[in-house]
């Protein structure tokens, strides 16, 4: 890729930005000053930083506030939220694309073989409508408790579903064996599924991101760590996985680069943005 250098920089948040408490099942929100330099750099030199999560919008505007994205570009920026279903600008935050889906069915399905799993779906502006508490510090904002037949009676962008007493790859093999059929699913470090609409990805998301700002995915460098990283990774003209990932996102990936322990971001940027 000799010349080459990304007009759009695609940065997944938890464990790619941020760093995971040991044993905490949560994140830092706290960005290195090297990670700070390097997208920096990548805006200096003309480049659009794009932040793309599977968090919902009211997680990831501090996090564009933490590296200061507001204050140093020109106009509001783009960030792609909730796994490509919700796009949105900021400052202020406004929603400018959603896509929706009727998660009754889907859910119904996984709690016939987890009944005691926790079900959530944003409530913007608040937090989250959620069938009992999560584990501290899994979700940002109130937790408003309501009853699951409530919780996805209309159309939704989103549908957190989580089991503490289960692992990962319970639920890897769940949503394979049920197919989850009108729904599109990714399975977290956890037994953490997230239901979407089918076809959308953070990938999705970016190719909208890119339409609006006339940028090739050809253009794009994507970094991320997880299983809903993978569509994003391979649709990027350079997709990085971060070291820590698990081999499936390392596979989906042009180049692995250092843990999020090592600043693994910066290493990546220092490359196009020395």
């Amino acid at each position: 890729m000799t010349g080459w250098q990304p007009r759009l920089v695609a940065l997944d948040i938890d464990g790619t930005l941020l760093a995971w408490v040991d044993g905490a099942g949560q994140t830092y929100e706290r960005i290195t000053p090297a990670v700070y330099a390097a997208v920096h750099r990548a805006i200096d030199a003309g480049s659009h930083v794009v932040l793309s999560s599977g968090r919902s919008p009211h997680g990831m505007d501090k996090i564009a506030d933490l590296l200061d994205l507001p204050s140093v570009v020109d106009d509001r920026i783009w960030v792609v939220a909730s796994n490509g279903a919700v796009i949105f600008r900021y400052p202020p935050l406004e929603v400018v694309h959603e896509e929706t889906f009727d998660a009754r069915a889907a859910v119904a399905a996984v709690l016939q073989h987890h009944p005691n799993a926790l079900v959530a779906v944003e409530e913007r502006g608040i937090g989250y409508r959620v069938n009992r508490d999560f584990p501290h510090g899994e979700l940002s904002g109130d937790m408003i408790i309501t009853d699951v037949d409530d919780i996805v009676a209309g159309p939704v962008s989103r549908v957190i579903i989580r089991d503490p007493d289960a692992s990962a790859d319970d639920f890897v093999e769940l949503a394979a064996r049920l197919g989850l059929h009108g729904t599109d699913y990714v399975v977290g470090w956890t037994a953490w599924l997230d239901l979407s609409p089918v076809g959308v990805s953070k990938a999705s998301g970016l190719q909208i991101v890119c339409d609006e700002l006339g940028v090739d995915a050809a253009d794009v460098l994507a970094i991320g760590d997880g299983r809903n990283d993978i569509e994003m990774l391979r649709w990027a003209g350079r997709g990085v996985a971060m070291g820590q990932s698990i081999e499936d996102v390392h596979a989906a990936a042009d180049h692995v680069t250092g843990t999020v322990y090592e600043d693994g971001v910066a290493q990546e940027l220092a490359t196009w943005f020395p």
